[in-house]
């Protein structure tokens, strides 16, 4: 009898909070389109309604204990429910006296601080909850080293900061929790996230997935392709990386789903190509001009030089999706099996509108969260005018909820990553190791280069990407330049480092971004971008060695870009373990021998690499031809040609 009641009492309580994310979900989401579009609120304010909400939606939908039938199951859920209220506690006490904070930094009171612990606290177990131990584990680790400074080795050592100096800095200002990270889920990623959300329910997500896969469906793993070069193209002209995932992630990352790429994978791919759509002319995000004015060279030499490095660096992208493609079975397609374009494009032509408006909205320099918000309202006025397109109140607000939930996981990872971004900003650290890398190199210039990738990776974690670029620049440039490489190469290779934070763990925006479209595991799908994002590593090393990249005789040019087409293609190959087919220890290791000596100073390494790779291929060529060829057959899920589908 016992039992029956606490059964009933947990049934009841589970009841209850179902409906209470609900209102939640629906709550926030409502919050967010009111603040992208209509009133702004100021910072501080807004990242904290946000982040509470957030934690309460993380405490409510993922549970201490899972288990129903446990006995401890209802006293678990109470502490959920504890937690929720500590949650709404902070978020409140920020909103209420955040004018009082503000005037108390420095001169903190008790409440401050147990604020800022409880913060600090409940990110690291929604953090737990949500991604998993991993980057739990890379947050305690930097508080650690907040925390003992002095013990560290004397690279890194550091004065120490105290528990109180930590928990207010991290959570009561800009600095930390509420920093950079958590702005950018706040602000437009959530919003795309939610057009996502719409895309969906209204049937317009299925309708652009099929009118791709009606024009490219027909190569192997075509529409991912076309998602690369899309991003590209958008991302030359933008000025976020992350609003270039989370404005073509949208319809991109779905499609690549669509036809057979896993989640964190399609998420990887668009957030690789959306970081190179940062390195591609004519924008640059506003790298050109920067560099223009540094090294005093005409904006029209910068974007020329530019643009093969670029160009090399999507190659590289376009040629991991293919191997990627080939490797999961996801091969183009006959005729007759893809959807029809004209049918397909009947049925759901009223959505290129909202489209359209988002793309004016963008290429006019509104900011992405009132294009996003604009884009939303269009995408729901314009499924009014089809019958199957329509969706009712009771949908609206199921969709609204949705978008909410989907942005818990970005949402909590960015609040983490905030934690590692406030202690790096808090020692310094960031800074005092880019003072370190001439010294620590020996004049030795790829060692040089890998110490400016680690510094500019964690430059990256606390500042945007042109900021990174700016002191990095100022602090290494000088040292590479020391070193013998040119200035315009030196900047164009502290440019390049500088984007790396964005896809790099354990603060890899973008990654976080992509994954919340995506629904995949954020530090998933971060790793897996770093793999895709390789020639942001691979090609400044070129420029470093071959300056003539860049710069020189077209004959020296020409031979120079197919030596170092040939080294990303070994890489890529040696990355994925696989060329026409699955590579062995043996060719895995040969391929990446032979893309290091293709991009080596010095014909003899660069023609012996040569060899070694075309030997390599036509062994590749040989075993594919043994094999059976595979079935081709449509991607999971069919498609979608019929109006009642869409």
């Amino acid at each position: 009898m016992t039992e029956q009641k606490e059964t009933a009492s947990s049934s009841f309580m589970d009841r209850g909070i179902v409906g209470a994310v609900a209102v939640i979900g629906v709550g926030l989401s409502l919050f967010q389109l009111y603040t992208a579009g209509i009133v702004a609120m100021t910072a501080m304010r807004h990242r904290a309604v946000f982040l509470s909400s957030i934690l309460v939606l993380a405490f409510l939908t993922r549970p201490l204990l899972k288990n129903r039938h446990h006995k401890a199951y209802g006293v678990c859920r109470w502490v959920d429910l504890l937690l929720c209220g500590l949650s709404v506690a902070v978020g409140a006490y920020i909103f209420i006296d955040l004018t009082g904070i503000f005037d108390r930094q420095g001169d903190w009171s008790q409440w401050d601080i147990a604020t800022g612990i409880t913060l600090i606290l409940l990110v690291l177990e929604a953090t737990r909850r949500v991604i998993g131990l991993n980057l739990t584990c890379i947050a305690l680790g930097f508080l650690c080293f907040g925390y003992y400074g002095p013990y560290i080795p004397d690279i890194l050592v550091h004065k120490g900061y105290s528990i109180e100096r930590m928990a207010t800095t991290l959570s009561l200002t800009t600095e930390g929790i509420f920093g950079l990270p958590i702005g950018v889920a706040a602000t437009f990623v959530f919003i795309f996230i939610l057009f996502g959300s719409f895309l969906e329910k209204t049937g317009a997500g299925s309708f652009f997935i099929d009118m791709a896969y009606s024009i490219t469906g027909r190569f192997s793993g075509g529409p991912a392709k076309t998602a690369v070069v899309a991003s590209g193209f958008m991302g030359s002209v933008a000025g976020s990386a992350v609003a270039n995932v989370v404005a073509t992630g949208s319809f991109t990352i779905p499609m690549m789903k669509k036809i057979g790429y896993r989640p964190h994978v399609a998420a990887a791919v668009e957030a690789a190509a959306s970081t190179g759509g940062q390195l591609m002319p004519p924008i640059m995000g506003a790298g050109a001009f920067l560099m223009a004015e540094f090294t005093q060279t005409p904006y029209l030499e910068i974007v020329k030089i530019a643009f093969i490095p670029a160009v090399l660096y999507f190659f590289s992208v376009i040629l991991f999706v293919h191997l990627e493609a080939q490797k999961a079975g996801i091969w183009g397609l006959p005729k007759e099996m893809l959807p029809n374009f004209l049918k397909t494009l009947k049925t759901g032509i009223h959505f290129i509108l909202p489209v359209g408006i988002l793309i004016t909205a963008l290429f006019m320099n509104y900011s992405p969260m009132m294009a996003g918000f604009v884009a939303i309202i269009a995408l729901y006025v314009t499924a009014l005018f089809r019958k199957s397109s329509r969706i009712s109140f009771l949908t609206l607000l199921k969709t609204l909820e949705d978008g909410a939930k989907n942005a818990v996981v970005v949402a909590v990872a960015c609040a983490a990553a905030g934690i590692i971004v406030g202690v790096v900003n808090l020692t310094g650290t960031g800074l005092r190791f880019s003072s370190l890398v001439v010294s620590l190199s020996g004049g030795i210039p790829l060692l040089a280069l890998a110490l400016v990738a680690v510094t500019s990776l964690l430059l990256g974690m606390g500042l945007p990407v042109t900021a990174s670029y700016i002191v990095l620049v100022i602090l290494a440039g000088p040292g590479l330049m020391d070193l013998g490489i040119p200035l315009l190469t030196a900047h164009m290779i502290v440019f390049w480092y500088s984007q790396d934070a964005n896809i790099t763990p354990p603060v890899a925006l973008e990654s976080f971004a992509a994954s919340g479209i995506a629904g995949s595991k954020p530090m998933k799908t971060a790793f897996t971008s770093w793999k895709l994002a390789k020639g942001l590593y691979i090609l400044p090393i070129v420029m470093a060695y071959h300056p003539l990249l860049l710069n020189g005789p077209t004959g020296e040019v020409v031979q120079t870009v197919i030596f170092c087409t040939l080294a990303i293609i070994a890489f890529v190959v040696c990355m994925e373990r696989y060329c026409l087919v699955h590579l062995s220890w043996v060719e895995t290791i040969l391929f990446g021998g032979s893309g290091t000596l293709l991009i080596w100073v010095g014909d003899t390494w660069n023609y012996t690499g040569l060899v070694i790779f075309l030997l390599l291929a036509a062994y590749q060529v040989i075993r594919y031809k043994k094999q059976p060829p595979r079935k081709k057959t449509a991607p999971p899920g069919g498609f979608h040609e019929s109006a009642e589908h869409i």
